[in-house]
This record gives structure tokens, C-alpha cells and sequence, in this order.
């Protein structure tokens, strides 16, 4: 307890450089403990003094260098004091000027707008009274157009004005004045008006065009450009009546008979299009930037009429619903009772697209005037304004009959191409024949020619939704009908041999003969069939490579010219997507027939290549490769395997060459040369050798692949690697010797089903050689020439 009161407890650290003991505490203390520990402390804090103090006095030197420095930059401190405090007075001293002239200038400038005020005032009462005056001398004169410039003069006047000039002394006599003004101007407009409406009844177009640039003068805009719309109107009306009427009494055997109505819709809008060029510029000039929109609206409510009319008398004439329900009853039912013929309908579509592309062509022509009168208007305007005005052209651009009247009979057009063009196809199929010397028939040729010609009718169109739904079509026929033609060829196959060339197979022949004489007669019918069943296979396969090739060239040429359309402005984003997705699908179309033309090769590869190929390789295990040196000799005069076989593989693939074209008989001998790479791998290992039979074998093997070689393009070696390597082995002296030669081959070589050929012994792999013991064995069976090395490691050759 006498620890936890002691006074040593109030503090514990130094205070400024000092104790916080103090001596009256030491004074006091009286127990020898608390004397020894306010010792302690006072020993520590010396100790942290003289610290301190030696720290202070190594930093004596720096501070004495730079009381130096700054003694000697006294004098210079004096002189930037002096100088800044001239400079303080001349800053001063310029404010305060400056201060002063602006505040003169901001009364000058006071003064002078007040002047100009008072000047524009004065001007203005000048104005109105000479408004006044000029407009009752206009009048009388007749002279409208100075009169209605006095009138807007007077309307463009500041109100505040007139009210300044009646409140002075001579204010009734403007009071009286500016009652005869508005009476002047009520009088002008229905001036105006009525000369504008008998100008308009007699068809006086410079006396229509005068009076239609008064109205803006007096303010009447809308009225103007709405009085000015029904005057253009009746006009195009009338133009369009008579071109009907001409349209009705044209005969059929006239040149343009079979699109009389695209002419006279052509007509229709290159008549618009001509007022509409004609009278943007007075619109623009006496009406101001932003009105063309109110002109052309009016317009387009006539336009839709007389559209309207032409497309009623279309449908009319051209008998095109009932056609069009015809084409519906028999896509429903295959055997309708009455079937329309395609070539009907052949001069119809292609009135329809024209139509609908003269109509898109004028949609553009209306979009691309109003874009740019609203762009020169709008420069200042808020973005809502514009926003405002791009969603009233869309409207007027995809809500006017025109453009629904378009769709109906687009509608209607894509359910008849589709017809035609499937119908078409069909007659194309059924029509099919082969002209000797062709690689390909006449059906694809006229099925591609349908198909470019119902899609390049849909593109002139020039609406991309047709365009889409006409390749989606194409796509689907060439997908599904056609490709199944071609398929049920395919699956008929490649007919066995019948009758073969005595060299191939005089078997066969005998066997067919002896048959023939027990019948007693000997007939062709069967070989003749045969031969045309091998002609439709192999032309089967070029067209389905033709067709191939084809439908990339079609996407690549849709795509060009595609562009040309979007570079045109025609679509957007949206569009130009559902373009692209419809050309992904026409390319899978492409890949499906190189899959069916894949098959096709497969099914010929194995049909009536693999059973002659097989048989000519297998004669190989009857000629002997364990040899001596005089049968080495003999086999060099007189080759018993491989010029044959080379000579049997060229009459083969003769007829192929001749049928086919070079890419599908490229492919084949690709395909043949992997069989016989296989087929011979399998005989050879079957072989027994002898070192001069593997020389024999290596001559063989070198004639082979320069004979493949030459006959196709594709790189063969890669194919007769493993043979290869066996030659090398075969010419080998000693396993060491096939040690260097580097051959590595693993466990992955070697097909499961094959690897039990191999004989384990005491947990080793024993070869032999008879007759030639302590050399490589001359005896190579089962996989050995694969697994050497790295797929037997333990194996022991006797020495």
C-alpha cells in the first residue's frame, strides 16, 4: 500500500528537456526505498540528457553553416523587400485604374445599348407608320406581294413598340392606324386566298406559285403549304388517271405489256419526285427549313390513293388472288385438281418485284429529302426535337399505304416463288439426261439456274426480308429435295462387276458366258444396265461436287452483292444480321453435300475399288521374298508382282478418270492409296524374307509409290512410312544396325486386337533366323518391325 501512494507515481517522464521531479518531492521523501529510485531515474534521465545534448552538438557544425548562409543573405532580403513593395504599389496602383476604366467602359457600353435601343424604337414607330402608309398604296396598286411584305413587317414588330407609340400625343391617330393595318391584313389574306383558289381552278401554275409565296408573309404557313399540297394533288391525280386509263387500253402483245403496272407506278413516283425537286427550293426559301415534311405528307395521302388504284387493278388484270390461292390449294395437296403451271406465274413475280422496288426506290428518295430538310432545321433544335421528327418520318415512311401494300403483295409473291421454284426443280429432276462427253447432267445446271434466278428476283426487289425468305427457301429445297435426289442415287451404290475385261477377271466372264449358253442365249441387257448404273453413280457424285461449289459460289456472289444494297442505305443492323444468319445456313447447305459426296466416294472406294485392289495385293504372299541370288536375278528380268499390279491399278482407274472429275478422282486415288498402304502393310507382315527378298521388296516398294505418285496430288509418303521403314529394316545386317536407324515406334503402333501375335518366353521375346544364325533374322513376322525397340526392350537375338 505504501508502494501504490508513494509520490514517485505522478510522473515518470522528462518535460521539456527537464525532470518532473521536484526537489521540494525529493525533500520529502524519507524511506530509503524511494530515495534509491527517484536516484535510479534521476541517473536515466541524466543519461537521456547527455543523449540529447550529443546529438544537438554533432548538428552544431550544419546549424553554424547555415546561420552563415542566411547572415549573408540579409542584404538581399532588404533589396527583394524594397522591391516588392514597389511592386505591391504599382499593382495597386494599376487595379485601381483598371477598375476605374472598366467601369467607365461597362457605362459606355450601358449608354450605347440604350442609344441603339431608343434608335431601333425610333425605326420601328418609323416602320410601323410607314406600314401604315405603304400597305393601303400596295392595295390599291394590286401589288400583293409589297403589301404582304409590309404586313410582316408590321407582324415582326416588338409589341412593346406599338405600345410605346399609342401612349404618346399621337396616340389615337396610331390607334386609328393600326386599325386600318389589321383591317389591310384581314383583307390581304383573303385576298390572298381567293386568288390563290382561282389560280389553282384555271391551273395557272406561275400565278399558283405567286400567291403561294405570300402566305408565309402573312403568317399563314400551314395554310399555305396545305392549300399549295391540293393543288399539287389534283395534279398528280389527274396525271395518274390518265396513265391508268392508258394502262387499260394497252394491248397485251405490246413490248412493256408485262409490266405496264411497275411502268405506271414508275410513272406515279418519278412524277412525285419531280414536283418534289422542283418546289423543295421555294418551300425552303419563302417557307424556311423544316416544312418540306408537311408538303411531302400531303403528297404521300395521294400517292397512296393512286397506288391504291394501280395494285387493285394489278390484282385485277393479272388475276393475282386467285393464282395465289391456286398456288396455296396445291402446296397443300399434291394432286390438286387444278395445278397452276409455273411458267405462269414467271411474268407476274417478276412484276411484283419490280413494283416493290420502284416503291422502295421512292420511299428512299422521300426518306433522304426529309432527312436532310430536317437536318438543317434541327441544328439548333434540342435532341427531343429530333428524336421528335425521326419517329414522325418513320411513321410516314412505314405506315402509309404504299408501304403495306408493298408487304401484301411481297407476301403473296414469296408463297408463289416458293412454288415456282419448287415446281421447277421438279420438272428440272424429272427431265434429267446425260449427254455423253458431260461430267455432270442437265439437272444441275437447271436447278442452280432456277435458284439464281428466284433469289436475283427477290434481291431486284430490293427488300431485304423478301430476299431472306427466298434464300431460306432455296436453302430448304437444295437441303432437303434436291440433296434427297441425290442421296436415293447414292444409296443404289456402285454396282459389282458383271462382266469385267478378261484381264481384270476372266472368272467372271466365263461365269457369265456359261450361264448365258444354258440359257441359250447370250444377253447384254444385264451388262448394259450394269454400265449405265456405274455412269449415274460417278455422275451422281460430280453433280453433288458441282452442286457443292455452286452454292458457295451463290453465297459469295449474294454477299457482293448484298453490300451494294446496304451501301445504299437500304436496311439496317437488324437487317443486314438476318442476312447473314440466312448465308450461315446456304454455307451448312455447301457442307452437307461435301459430307454426301464423302459418302458417296466411301461407298465407290469400297464398292469397286477395295474388292479388285484386295485380291492384286494378296498375290503378293504367293511370290516368294525368301530368295537367293539366282532367283533375285530372275525377279529382275521378269517382275512377278508389282508391274502387274501397277498395270491392273491403271485400267481400274482408267474409266474412274474419265468419269469423274479431277478433284472427286483425286480423292479416290487418295482413298485407294491408304488402302493399299494398309492392305499391303498386312501382307508383308504375313511374308517370310530373306536379306536379297528384302531387297526385292524395297525395288517393289520404290516402283509403287513412284507410280502413286504421278497419279494424284496429295502427298503419299506419309502413307508408306511404316512400309518404308520396313524395307529398311528387311536390308539391315544386324539389329544394332536397326538401332540407328532410328525407327520410333511405340505400344501406340500397335492395335490391340494384334498385339497377342507376339510369343513371351521365360520373360523374353526369342527371333530366330535358319540358316543364318548371329545376323538380323530373315524370318520378320507379327509386329516385330514395329516394336523393335521401344515395344519390346527385353528382346534377345541369338548370337
Amino acid at each position: 500500500m505504501a508502494e501504490s501512494c508513494s509520490p514517485l507515481k505522478a510522473g515518470r517522464r522528462l518535460v521539456g528537456g527537464r525532470s518532473d521531479l521536484s526537489l521540494d518531492l525529493i525533500r520529502s521523501l524519507t524511506e530509503l526505498q524511494d530515495l534509491e529510485a527517484v536516484y535510479e531515474r534521476l541517473c536515466d534521465e541524466e543519461k537521456a540528457v547527455e543523449k540529447e545534448l550529443d546529438v544537438l552538438l554533432e548538428q552544431q557544425n550544419t546549424i553554424e553553416g547555415k546561420m552563415i548562409t542566411l547572415q549573408r543573405m540579409g542584404p538581399n532580403l532588404q533589396l527583394i523587400e524594397g522591391d516588392a513593395q514597389q511592386l505591391a504599389g504599382m499593382i495597386t496602383f494599376t487595379c485601381n485604374l483598371a477598375e476605374n476604366v472598366s467601369s467607365k467602359v461597362r457605362q459606355l457600353d450601358l449608354a450605347k445599348n440604350r442609344l441603339y435601343q431608343a434608335i431601333q424604337r425610333a425605326d420601328d414607330i418609323l416602320d410601323l407608320k410607314f406600314c401604315m402608309d405603304g400597305v393601303q398604296t400596295a392595295l390599291r396598286n394590286e401589288d400583293y406581294e409589297q403589301a404582304a411584305a409590309h404586313i410582316h413587317r408590321y407582324l415582326s414588330l416588338d409589341k412593346s413598340v406599338i405600345e410605346l407609340s399609342r401612349q404618346g400625343k399621337e396616340g389615337s391617330m396610331i390607334d386609328a392606324n393600326l386599325k386600318l393595318l389589321q383591317d389591310a391584313e384581314q383583307r390581304l389574306k383573303a385576298i390572298v386566298t381567293e386568288k390563290f383558289a382561282t389560280a389553282t381552278k384555271e391551273g395557272d401554275l406561275p400565278q399558283v406559285e405567286r400567291f403561294f409565296k405570300i402566305f408565309p408573309l402573312l403568317g399563314l404557313h400551314e395554310e399555305g403549304l396545305s392549300r399549295f399540297s391540293e393543288y399539287l394533288c389534283k395534279q398528280v391525280a389527274n396525271k395518274a388517271e390518265e396513265n391508268l386509263l392508258l394502262v387499260l387500253g394497252t394491248d397485251m402483245s405490246d413490248r412493256r405489256a408485262a409490266v405496264i403496272f411497275a411502268d405506271t407506278l414508275t410513272l406515279l413516283f418519278e412524277g412525285i419526285a419531280r414536283i418534289v425537286e422542283t418546289h423543295q427550293p421555294i418551300v425552303e426559301t419563302y417557307y424556311g427549313p423544316g416544312r418540306l415534311y408537311t408538303l411531302i405528307k400531303h403528297l404521300q395521302v395521294e400517292c397512296d390513293r393512286q397506288v391504291d388504284k394501280v395494285v387493285e387493278e394489278f390484282i385485277k388484270q393479272r388475276d393475282y388472288h386467285r393464282q395465289f390461292q391456286l398456288v396455296q390449294n396445291s402446296m397443300m395437296r399434291s394432286s390438286a385438281s387444278e395445278k397452276i403451271e409455273p411458267r405462269e406465274l414467271d411474268p407476274i413475280l417478276s412484276e411484283v418485284t419490280l413494283m416493290n422496288a420502284r416503291g422502295e426506290l421512292y420511299l428512299r428518295f422521300l426518306k433522304k429529302r426529309i432527312s436532310s430538310d430536317f437536318e438543317v432545321g434541327d441544328s439548333m433544335a434540342s435532341e427531343e426535337v429530333k428524336q421528335e421528327h425521326q419517329k414522325c418520318l418513320d411513321k410516314l415512311l412505314n405506315n402509309c399505304l404504299l408501304s403495306c401494300t408493298m408487304q401484301e403483295l411481297i407476301g403473296y409473291y414469296i408463297t408463289m416463288e416458293e412454288y415456282f421454284m419448287r415446281e421447277t426443280v421438279n420438272k428440272a429432276v424429272a427431265l434429267d439426261a446425260y449427254e455423253k462427253g458431260q461430267l455432270t447432267s442437265s439437272m444441275v445446271d437447271d436447278v442452280f439456274y432456277i435458284i439464281k434466278k428466284c433469289i436475283g428476283r427477290a434481291l431486284s426487289s430490293s427488300s431485304i426480308d423478301c430476299l431472306c425468305a427466298m434464300i431460306n427457301h432455296s436453302t430448304t429445297e437444295l437441303e432437303s429435295d434436291f440433296r434427297e435426289v441425290l442421296c436415293n442415287k447414292l444409296r443404289m451404290g456402285f454396282p459389282a462387276t458383271t462382266f469385267q475385261d478378261f484381264q481384270r477377271g476372266v472368272t467372271s466372264a466365263v461365269n457369265i458366258m456359261h450361264s448365258s449358253l444354258q440359257q441359250g442365249k447370250f444377253d447384254t441387257k444385264g451388262i448394259e444396265s450394269t454400265d449405265e448404273a456405274k455412269l449415274s453413280f460417278l455422275v451422281t457424285l460430280n453433280n453433288v461436287e458441282v452442286c457443292s461449289e455452286n452454292i458457295t459460289t451463290l453465297k459469295k456472289t449474294l454477299e457482293s452483292d448484298c453490300t451494294k444494297l446496304f451501301n445504299q442505305g437500304i436496311g439496317g443492323e437488324q437487317a443486314q444480321a438476318k442476312f447473314d444468319s440466312c448465308l450461315s445456313d446456304l454455307a451448312a447447305v455447301s457442307n452437307k453435300f461435301r459430307d454426301l459426296l464423302q459418302e458417296g466416294l466411301s461407298e465407290l472406294n469400297s464398292t469397286a475399288v477395295k474388292p479388285q485392289v484386295k485380291p492384286w495385293i494378296n498375290v503378293f504372299l504367293s511370290v516368294s521374298h525368301n530368295i537367293e541370288e539366282e532367283e533375285f536375278n530372275d525377279y529382275e528380268a521378269n517382275d512377278p508382282w508389282v508391274q502387274q499390279f501397277i498395270l491392273n491399278l491403271e485400267q481400274q482407274m482408267a474409266e474412274f478418270k474419265a468419269g469423274l472429275s479431277p478433284v472427286i478422282y483425286d480423292s479416290l486415288t487418295g482413298l485407294m492409296t491408304s488402302l493399299i498402304a494398309i492392305e499391303l502393310e498386312k501382307v508383308v507382315l504375313k511374308s517370310t524374307f530373306s536379306r536379297l527378298g528384302g531387297l526385292q521388296f524395297d525395288k517393289e516398294l520404290r516402283s509403287l509409290v513412284a507410280y502413286l505418285t504421278t497419279v494424284t496430288t496429295w502427298t503419299i509418303r506419309d502413307k508408306f512410312a511404316r512400309l518404308s521403314q520396313m524395307a529398311t529394316i528387311l536390308n539391315l545386317e544386324r539389329v544394332s544396325g536397326a538401332l540407328r536407324v532410328g525407327v520410333r515406334a511405340t505400344a501406340a503402333h500397335v492395335p490391340n486386337q494384334e498385339r497377342p501375335s507376339f510369343r513371351r518366353r521365360d520373360g523374353s521375346f526369342s527371333l530366330s533366323c535358319p540358316g543364318r544364325p548371329g545376323l538380323f533374322p530373315g524370318i520378320l513376322q507379327g509386329r516385330v518391325l514395329r516394336c523393335l525397340k521401344t515395344s519390346l526392350p527385353h528382346c534377345s537375338v541369338p548370337r
